[in-house]
């Protein structure tokens, strides 16, 4: 299933308070950018993921975050470095965006 403008709109509004948001159509879904890095993604199912790196991994996993695991057609599962985000952060602009400016800063 392919998303639609509306689940962009979404993500846009979302993510907003990082000003300079913007996306791109990759695999059926969305990568998610701010100032031209990516730090989130929206799968084709609409399922949203944060990424993570260094010290953060611990606190997404602390939070109850999924790590996703992508099954390549050969059958092998692969660790991506993305983490499910909370549902209380999909339906609450502050603490997504607190999550974000997390992911960036342990992107740098």
């Amino acid at each position: 299933m392919a998303l639609s403008e509306e689940d962009r709109a979404y993500v846009q509004d979302l993510f907003s308070g990082l000003g300079e948001l913007s996306t791109r159509r990759m695999f059926g879904g969305l990568g998610i950018y701010h100032r031209g890095q990516i730090f989130a993604l929206m799968l084709s199912d609409g399922a949203l993921l944060i990424k993570g790196q260094g010290a953060f991994i611990q606190y997404l996993e602390m939070m109850g975050c999924d790590q996703w695991r992508h099954r390549r057609a050969s059958g092998k599962e692969v660790f991506m470095p993305y983490w499910s985000l909370p549902d209380s952060a999909r339906d609450d602009p502050e603490e997504a965006v607190a999550l974000a400016k997390e992911a960036l800063r342990n992107l740098e």
